[in-house]
């Protein structure tokens, strides 16, 4: 009786009506066989056991693949658990060399001289991205886990890790790790009748996978400039710890400077996470005073904030569905800080004011990743999250002599079917004051893109993103407003008057893969839709006011710099207000703007309403 109601509580938890962690028996084979057992005599049950235990991957690899898939999970099967004696890494140049074939060898005068341009990653580099080490069990877990934080990097175009038999030794087993690099210098730029734009970034310096980047913009009507640098280091010490430096100027003469140090949960094996951002920021904005007219307003301001999360493990066992659910708690603390700040004329409503912000989460998430081909990316692995997220977040705020309490929850859910890809993330959030509900957000998106169609050589997939943000109770000031344009919106609404307190955007791409290759490039034509709407207090839910765009282009993968595309796109929008109708512009689209959420529970914060 005692094992069914823990297998209960369980339950109840996943759905956010538990509160506190439950101890899970050490076997998990046995409580694996409960919950299967006490699952079968409700339909709810059923339905929770097959939402946290079911998820596969369902689309059908190449033929080739399959079987090289099949070999490298035999090898692992066979030398499961064997102590690993050494670790062979060899980590090889982008021009002419291939993880398969060991006999591939650069021919070209070309190549070479490319490969001689080229600072190759670093043994230890590599190693240090490793979750394994020698004198420990082969996991193939681990080992698969390993190969994925290692083609993540941007530097990597491949990785093949793979186990070794020794000759008359049954016990021990070597490991091999070949990666190919990826060309890491990287120019880019643009021009237009307005401005010019000129970006260098170097994706491994010296071979150690930090990253250095700097960014400069001309405006040609005043000659101001702006510029960016940014520079990473990556993962020190193999604690996957990262520290990143950044430095903007904009053109309006905006600075911001900030330091992060964060150790995401960067794998579902992560236990534990936190982080400490600090930034300053000057900048100037446009507010409306009580004649309507607009005014700059310079502000000044600092961020503190830290965070630090814990992921328990839920069940014992290598079972992949148990060693990636996790029940995750994180606690995290916010400050800004205002020194330069609107008058009250400008802002009433002391938006732009000190705060502190004091949060905690809880839930439960299962984070795995599939392994396709031509998405985002022409031809190469990617690593396609899918998973569910159950959380609730609480805590309070400290703001204009007032402490108000937040609550808010996420759910979300992806994985494969058999008509394609389907994601959805789902959150909602809101202040309290007393019984009033203030500064609420509500928003769910959906991610779908099919299976991979064939058309002949060509090859096909349709993307179709949406989302809705509603707002309730809002603070009644330009800034507080949910822009068409922003990050989720539709590129090219920029005005800050195009905005409202409810928001609905749809996406429909279809991308198509050019066979063959030109000189290693490859091509991707495609064709985007967009449409967004816009409500207000005054309507009853959204406007009548249709905007769109639509575009077509094509997106440019070279072989060698496998993270790094070249758009060429044209869209037209028919109408934008404030400023026309029938406008036409080039490369307004992104194609991160089709970009899959993760199923990681990190960083507790508050709904963002954007």
């Amino acid at each position: 009786m005692a094992k069914k109601l823990l297998v209960l509580l369980l339950f109840v938890f996943c759905c956010q009506n538990l509160t506190a962690q439950q101890t899970v028996a050490k076997d998990s084979a046995k409580v694996y066989k409960d919950i299967e057992k006490f699952s079968k005599k409700s339909k709810f049950g059923k339905f929770v056991h097959r939402l946290l235990f079911k998820s596969t991957r369902k689309s059908k690899p190449s033929k080739k693949a399959s079987t090289q898939r099949y070999y490298l999970k035999k090898a692992f099967d066979k030398h499961e658990g064997k102590i690993i004696r050494n670790i062979n890494i060899e980590t090889l140049d982008p021009f002419g060399y291939s993880v398969d074939n060991t006999k591939d060898q650069p021919e070209k005068g070309i190549e070479k001289f490319g490969n001689a341009l080229h600072a190759k990653s670093k043994n230890f580099t590599i190693r240090n991205i490793l979750l394994f080490k020698k004198n420990e069990p082969l996991d193939s877990i681990i080992a698969k886990e390993s190969e994925r934080l290692i083609r993540r990097q941007r530097f990597v175009r491949s990785v093949i890790i793979k186990p070794l038999p020794i000759e008359n030794n049954k016990d021990s087993v070597d490991i091999s790790i070949r990666v190919l690099d990826s060309w890491s210098l990287i120019p880019t730029g643009s021009i237009s009748g307005s401005r010019a734009n000129f970006e260098l970034s170097e994706r491994n310096v010296f071979g150690l996978g930090h990253e250095l980047s700097h960014d400069f913009t001309q405006r040609f009507s005043d000659k101001s400039n702006s510029q960016n640098s940014r520079y990473l280091i990556r993962n020190i010490k193999n604690s996957f710890t990262n520290v990143t430096l950044n430095y903007n100027e904009s053109l309006e003469k905006n600075i911001s400077k900030s330091i992060r140090v964060e150790r995401l949960f960067f794998s579902p094996l992560t236990r534990l996470a936190g982080g400490i951002f600090l930034e300053n920021r000057a900048f100037s904005d446009s507010l409306p005073n009580l004649s309507n007219e607009f005014e700059t307003i310079r502000f000044k301001n600092e961020t503190r904030d830290f965070w630090f999360g814990h992921a328990f493990k839920l069940f014992g066992g290598k079972n992949e569905d148990y060693r990636t659910t996790n029940l995750v708690t994180t606690i995290g603390y916010k400050k800004i800080n205002y020194i330069k700040t609107p008058t009250l004329e400008i802002d009433p409503n002391r938006f732009f004011a000190n705060e502190e912000l004091y949060l905690a989460s809880i839930g439960v998430n299962t984070r795995k990743f599939a392994e396709d081909k031509y998405l985002f990316n022409f031809g190469i692995i990617e690593d396609i999250p899918f998973g569910q997220v159950y959380s609730i977040t609480g805590g309070f705020q400290n703001k204009n002599n007032q402490k108000r309490a937040y609550f808010g929850g996420r759910f979300a859910y992806g994985n494969y079917f058999d008509f394609g890809y389907l994601g959805i993330n789902s959150e909602w959030g809101s202040f309290f004051e007393g019984r009033d509900t203030r500064e609420t957000t509500f928003k769910i998106e959906a991610n779908y893109f099919t299976n991979l169609i064939y058309f002949g050589d060509w090859k096909i997939r349709q993307f179709i993103k949406s989302s809705i943000v509603i707002g309730n109770n809002r603070v009644p000031i330009l800034k507080d407003r949910v822009m068409l344009g922003d990050d989720d919106g539709i590129q090219g609404f920029n005005n800050p008057l195009i905005s409202g307190i409810r928001k609905a955007t749809i996406t429909l791409q279809t991308q198509t893969y050019v066979p063959g290759s030109w000189h290693g490039f490859r091509f991707s034509p495609f064709y985007n839709m967009t449409l967004g709407m816009l409500g207000n207090e005054t309507d009853k839910f959204l406007n009548k006011s249709l905007l769109s765009k639509f575009s077509i282009g094509v997106l440019i993968n070279n072989d060698y710099l496998v993270f790094n595309s070249f758009q060429i796109s044209f869209s037209f929008y028919p109408k934008i207000p404030y400023q026309g109708t029938n406008i036409f512009n080039t490369n307004s689209y992104k194609n991160n703007d089709l970009s899959l959420p993760d199923y990681e529970i990190g960083q507790p914060t508050i709904a963002l309403f954007r």
